[in-house]
């Protein structure tokens, strides 16, 4: 007897349906799996005789063939388990076929019959709806994931005998309840940054215009406090937007249980010995990486310069064109990267180059090694260069009298309206090919402009990037046109850092 349901093989962010086709026939017991399985998926057969024997379903002793068309598309996880043992409980006889018409299901059986949880049910969910699907049936766990999608009948069960009841009439699967809110992390607080004016300045600016910023200093003088308080300066994230970063969190796993929608912009710092595919994505059937979970978000980078050299240039392409294309030999994917880089580096190893109050005690060589590993290319991409000093003992000891979050972020947000509203996108994801039209320059910001590019060596890139800065500095400052002032406060955000190098700038 044959039976058919549907599910959904993830690749990449994206799930295609699949078909689960079960025929039980004459021959000697067996179980073949065909369809480009993994080795999860075929794994199946025992995980499912076990839970067919511990929740009281009689095992068919024939010979047993399931098929996951299309073929040539490759299926990972154990996602397939629970689909497999419906159209397995159908194909003889425990279920009725019809019962099956236009079902979806997903979901991983463990030994006692329950179903687990598993990575891509939201993916999965927008396939489904896609597909017209009658019922999309998911793990309990995941049932507030697959609620997102409107316009879709979802279900979620804890067990195989509750999938087996209600199949049969006898019961009913849980349904999805009201969406649970989304947690509100404390916003961490600019008031308490002692010190460092330009580093606030830069980050209000990175905030207002959608820029990457680059802070330098010695250990101790605030980096990563400063970097920290980034996500409090960016608006709310809106639907789409949520719905987005929570498919790419669902793609790799990274959902709790009763997890739903994800209301909050991500912060993501990885430690600086990630690997390659860790920070851009990657692996046999590629996952997304630290680049696509900081999407809409911040990526901190802290020691930016103790990355592997292969890490930081692979940083390159999400950078300029905000997604990240993994290439394997059976499959090609994209995964969304667009997000804000705030990177931290100390001018040398041992943090005390050019620090009039200690010695550098970096060899030549180690400085070499240091400063190679940041490329000409990946620091023109850059927007912004601080250099944090060392708080003096006035700073420290003193009352802190620096502005809270909550103005600097209504000023960032005002900016950023302006900017939607005049082309449609922050002026650091502008194209290069509209900057020209966008930026209205006068006269005078323009001979500044010019000299800059002989004087500081400005590529075509960086002048661009800086002609940014400047549209976002206006905008700050309510000025319709790009005016001499803001070009010039742009520039002074432009010089290079000492980075690994006792006589001259990086590069």
């Amino acid at each position: 007897m044959l039976a058919r349901l549907a599910t959904a093989a993830l690749v990449g962010l994206t799930a295609h349906p699949v078909e689960v086709e079960v025929d039980i026939g004459r021959g000697l017991p067996a179980v073949t799996v065909v369809g480009l399985g993994g080795t999860a998926v075929l794994e199946a057969r025992d995980r499912l005789r076990a839970a067919f024997g511990n929740t009281g379903y009689e095992w068919p002793d024939r010979r047993i063939t399931v098929s996951l068309p299309p073929a040539d598309l490759p299926k990972q996880g154990s996602g397939f388990d629970l689909p497999i043992a419906i159209g397995m409980l159908a194909a003889s006889g425990s279920v009725p076929p019809a019962a099956l018409e236009g079902l979806w299901a997903i979901g991983e059986l463990g030994l006692g019959g329950d179903v687990r949880p598993v990575r891509g049910v939201l993916p999965a969910a927008l396939a489904a709806r896609r597909s017209s699907a009658r019922l999309l049936v998911v793990p309990q766990a995941n049932l507030a994931e697959a609620a997102l999608v409107p316009d879709l009948r979802v279900a979620g069960a804890g067990s195989l005998g509750q999938v087996v009841e209600w199949l049969v009439g006898r019961g009913d699967l849980d349904r999805p309840g009201r969406p649970p809110a989304p947690p509100v992390p404390p916003v961490e607080d600019l008031a308490d940054i002692r010190g460092q004016r330009q580093a606030r300045r830069a980050l209000e600016i990175a905030a207002a215009g959608a820029h990457n910023l680059l802070l330098t200093g010695p250990p101790g003088a605030g980096k990563t406090m400063l970097a920290r308080r980034l996500p409090g300066l960016l608006p709310p994230l809106e639907r789409d937007e949520a719905l987005e970063v929570t498919q790419v969190f669902s793609a790799a796993g990274l959902l709790g249980p009763g997890a739903g929608l994800i209301g909050v912009r991500p912060f993501r710092a990885p430690h600086h010995a990630i690997s390659v595919p860790g920070l851009v994505g990657g692996g046999q059937l590629p996952r997304p990486g630290e680049v696509s979970l900081a999407h809409q978000g911040v990526l901190f980078l802290d020691e930016l310069p103790e990355f592997s050299r292969a890490a930081c240039e692979a940083l390159r392409q999400p950078l300029e064109e905000g997604e990240v294309t993994v290439s394997r030999a059976m499959t090609s994917v994209r995964f969304p990267a667009r997000f804000a880089l705030v990177a931290a580096a100390n001018p040398c190893p041992c943090g005390h180059l050019g620090d009039s109050r200690f010695v550098c005690r970096c060899s030549l060589h180690d400085l070499h090694r240091y400063a190679s590993r940041l490329s000409g290319p990946l620091l023109d991409r850059i927007d912004l260069y601080v250099q944090s000093q060392r708080l003096t003992a006035d700073e420290l000891t003193g009352a802190a009298d620096a502005e809270p979050t909550a103005p600097v972020r209504a000023r960032a947000l005002a900016a950023r309206a302006l900017q939607r509203s005049r082309q449609g996108a922050e002026n650091g994801r502008l194209p290069s090919a509209d900057v020209a039209s966008r930026c209205q320059v006068l006269p005078a910001a323009r001979r500044t402009l010019s000299a800059a590019v002989d004087r500081l060596g400005l590529s075509a890139r960086g002048f661009h990037r800086a002609l940014r800065v400047a549209r976002t500095i206006a905008d700050l400052a309510g000025s319709d046109r790009v005016e001499d002032e803001h070009v010039r406060e742009a520039l002074s955000l432009r010089h290079l850092p000492i980075i690994g190098d006792r006589e001259t700038q990086l590069l």
